[in-house]
């Protein structure tokens, strides 16, 4: 992605900027956001990179706000599912009690690990667990993500065959139809545009088996929301894989249908009046309509989450950054390590923030956004897994009407990578994210 405007700002929307901006030095500091927010049942939280720590924390405190003071029922975030779910039941006292986060956290195999097994989210779901004990609470936390396609499998036919081994028969189905690829992806997919034989048959037949009446019961409502929750990864992940090998935004858009349709199934397992906190990359929660995301004919989560549940209340948040580090990899699958992130170029949106609003700031939008900053379209910064510093200015900018891709904004001058529980190494087979961005 490259910036549309290399200019300086007009003073019309750094003035703007001043106003709307207000320090952000301590909790306190987030009742505005919390005001807007109100009674909207969905709130998105973004995020510029996957690896600084502002991100992570603040997010983590605005949620931490919204779960102890207006009840929301869960958070959602960019993660697989099944590693997720142990988290779930952990911060529930459902399971491996004996363990702390960072044990709990440090089971996450898939490569990039240090996305969740981090001293930030050990922190928080270490506080998710002591709020449930202390309000006798049942707040969850859930991976919407595709990627988990074989553990997800294994997870299905682990279920079945200890509730319901004669239903076992399309589990097994399943297994033979994927275990020729062994457990790469990509060789799956490349397979499917060889041949015209896929998956789909064999893995729709065991989501129909497993929503036959009696096969998954009810008794525990969480490990039938588990069960079949994991038969949707497994259909959505044959679908992102078979359509990756096009090259368009076909797999993307798979992709980001499904975190959508698993947030609401999230919602319907949480019955009336549940309340959605999401924690994805703001290439997922920004409304992708605000963007040249559009043009390529992709949608992602904030934009699909609108459309379905305006009603309802939605409330965008992204964030952003002038400077810092980051956690990131060279290369897919290499090792991870501390990373410089560059000043924001003039122009951009971060740039015009430096200049105009407090080191650490919360901008709430008003209704009315067709104003000089809001409705400008400017280059605003995306760092995927993979980050060059050196090629920032070319690759890392999408350009944003900032006040038509969120509802509010927190915003950082310098920031500082997060803190890995664990070294990643370089990844010897891992599933690779597609265009346009490793987000």
């Amino acid at each position: 992605m490259t910036m549309l405007d290399h200019r300086q700002a007009p003073s019309d929307e750094l003035d703007e900027i001043r106003d709307l901006a207000l320090p952000l030095d301590r909790d306190a500091d987030l009742d505005a956001l919390l005001e807007r927010v109100g009674d909207a049942r969905f709130v998105l939280l973004g995020e510029p990179s996957h690896g600084t720590s502002e991100y992570y924390r603040w997010r983590a405190a605005i949620t931490k706000r919204l779960i102890a003071e207006h009840g929301f029922s869960f958070v959602a975030v960019e993660g697989d599912w099944p590693d997720c779910f142990a988290v779930n039941r952990w911060v529930k006292g459902r399971a491996d009690q004996a363990l702390d986060s960072r044990q709990v956290l440090g089971r996450f195999e898939r490569w990039p690990t240090w996305m969740w097994a981090n001293e930030e989210v050990a922190e928080f779901v270490t506080w998710l667990r002591d709020h449930n004990r202390r309000t006798d609470g049942d707040v969850g936390f859930y991976g919407l993500d595709v990627y988990s396609l074989w553990e997800s499998l294994r997870r299905v036919f682990t279920y079945l065959d200890e509730n319901q081994p004669d239903a076992l028969d399309a589990a097994k189905a399943a297994f033979r139809c994927f275990e020729p690829y062994g457990e790469d992806p990509q060789e799956y997919a490349w397979a499917t545009r060889l041949v015209p034989t896929t998956c789909e048959t064999a893995v729709i037949g065991l989501l129909l088996e497993l929503h036959r009446p009696g096969v998954v019961g009810a008794d525990d409502r969480e490990a039938e929301l588990d069960a079949i929750q994991n038969a949707e990864v497994l259909a959505g992940a044959e679908r992102y894989y078979r359509t990756m090998v096009q090259a368009d935004a076909g797999s993307w858009n798979v992709r980001d249908c499904h975190m959508a349709d698993t947030l609401d199934r999230l919602v319907a397992h949480h019955g009336a009046g549940a309340r959605a906190v999401v924690w994805e990359h703001n290439t997922h929660v920004g409304d992708a309509r605000a963007t040249d995301m559009a043009a390529a004919g992709m949608l992602n989560v904030g934009q699909v989450v609108r459309e379905r549940h305006a009603d309802d209340g939605v409330v965008l948040i992204g964030f952003g950054g002038y400077e810092g580090s980051v956690i990131a990899v060279d290369a897919w699958g290499a090792p991870a390590r501390r990373m410089p992130v560059p000043p924001a170029p003039a122009g951009t949106h971060e740039h015009l923030l430096r200049h105009a609003a407090p080191e650490r700031a919360l901008l709430v939008f008003p209704d009315d956004r067709d104003t000089a900053w809001l409705a400008a379209r400017r280059g605003h910064r995306a760092i995927g897994v993979v980050y060059h510093p050196k090629g920032d200015r070319r690759g890392n900018w999408v350009p944003t009407v900032m006040g038509r891709r969120y509802d509010a904004l927190v915003s950082f001058t310098t920031t500082e990578a997060l803190r890995p529980l664990r070294p990643e190494p370089a990844a010897e087979h891992t599933e690779q994210e597609t265009y346009p961005w490793t987000t």
